[in-house]
């Protein structure tokens, strides 16, 4: 059974007032599989919101590597790396992330998938540039934002089937974060006090090793032991529950991650290879054609049927805190009916006259729709806007 590894608890409670991440994005993705439910985003080189169990409740605020040779510099990935990324295939909403020291002494090539049949997200890092990179010293770090807020997060270190896991808890809901390589030493802080980053930014030294740190905004740190390794796999797992999420960590990282991307793959070319073939007459060959259709079908989700939720981002999210719950990540229907229409264009008829299913069980007594509202039908802002309630109209 997992316990927890201690109880010496961090300083600094509650830690920084928390902020969500920026809502321009350089990637969002997800399983096409339904079993699969979480969806993430990327932005300058890093995971950032990563949603669990349904399209509308962003549950991380970001997770990402820091770099350090423990003497001369401390690089965070989103701020200090010169980034790319790209898709991994024509269809499929899995990414290529490479992330390169500016001063070219090594780099960091990531591909980023949702395990095809649990709510895991799977990162496969591979580390370049010559001798310097067996010297480096890796973490990872992860801030999370449970039931769509910083505050009220619990973080604890935890020991399950012989290994030490970092590990953060809010309202009955866990994620797990770990590896294929062990951890060699963690820790649990609050954001801006305790925190690893706050940790390693001043002597490139990773000295806390807290076992818990309650109630307020954490963040999670963990060294990698790679001893002269230069790939590895890192896996972030939810769960209704400890021993939920355990059991999806274990089981997502149990096959090669090779194994994994390729079914990811597969899932997605299915529904795409239907669309029409529209790539002789686009001026890229079809590339920006088949992303967008997968981009539109990944903000379906998949407890709800039919239901688009706007964009997976929080707009202005970098200066958003818990006293703002809401943003594109709810169904707008003037969004949702742009995206169907799309859809209609591209010739799948199917997944349209899904949406228009789910908008007819959304309406209101008078006719009208909410001007946005949660996936169960809740609205959050209570205004009346023409386009809301005339495109569904549009798309009957």
């Amino acid at each position: 059974m997992a316990r927890c590894r201690g109880m010496k608890h961090a300083f600094g409670k509650p830690g920084l007032e928390p902020r969500w991440t920026c809502g321009d994005k350089d990637g969002a993705g997800t399983a096409y599989s339904a079993d699969s439910h979480i969806w993430f985003t990327l932005r300058d080189g890093a995971v950032t919101e990563v949603y669990y169990p349904t399209i509308d409740r962003p549950q991380i605020r970001d997770l990402q590597l820091l770099i350090t040779d423990g003497a001369t510099f401390f690089h965070e990935e989103s701020r200090d790396l010169d980034s790319r990324t790209e898709r991994c295939s024509p269809h499929a909403l899995g990414y290529r992330v490479t992330n390169a020291d500016p001063q070219g002494r090594y780099h960091i090539v990531k591909e980023i998938i949702a395990a095809p049949h649990q709510p895991c997200l799977l990162q496969h890092v591979r580390m370049g540039g010559g001798d310097v990179v067996r010297r480096l010293r890796v973490y990872v770090l992860c801030a999370p934002h449970l039931h769509i807020g910083g505050w009220g997060n619990n973080a604890y270190v935890v020991e399950a089937a012989g290994r030490q896991l970092l590990a953060a808890e809010k309202g009955g809901t866990w994620l797990i974060v770990g590896a294929d390589v062990p951890f060699t030493r963690l820790s649990c802080g609050y954001v801006g006090t305790s925190d690893g980053w706050t940790d390693l930014a001043s002597n490139f030294q990773m000295d806390w090793e807290f076992d818990q740190a309650l109630d307020g905004n954490v963040a999670l740190t963990g060294e990698l032991g790679l001893n002269g390794r230069t790939r590895f796999t890192l896996g972030l797992a939810f769960g209704d529950g400890l021993h939920h999420a355990l059991s999806v960590f274990f089981e997502a990282l149990r096959k090669p991650f090779e194994e994994r991307s390729h079914k990811f793959i597969t899932q997605w070319n299915r529904p795409c290879q239907d669309i029409l073939p529209l790539e002789h007459v686009s001026g890229d060959g079809g590339h920006l054609y088949r992303g967008s259709y997968s981009l539109l079908l990944s903000h379906e989700d998949k407890m709800f049927p039919g239901a688009f939720i706007a964009s997976l981002s929080i707009p202005w999210g970098e200066v958003k805190g818990d006293d703002e719950m809401g943003g594109y990540h709810l169904v707008w229907t003037r969004d949702m009916v742009n995206s169907l229409t799309g859809m209609l264009a591209a010739g799948d008829v199917v997944t349209p006259l899904r949406g228009l299913i789910y908008l007819a069980v959304s309406q209101q007594e008078d006719g009208g729709f909410a001007q946005n509202f949660w996936l169960d039908g809740r609205p959050y802002w209570c205004g009346i806007q023409l386009d809301q309630v005339s495109f569904p109209i549009l798309l009957a």
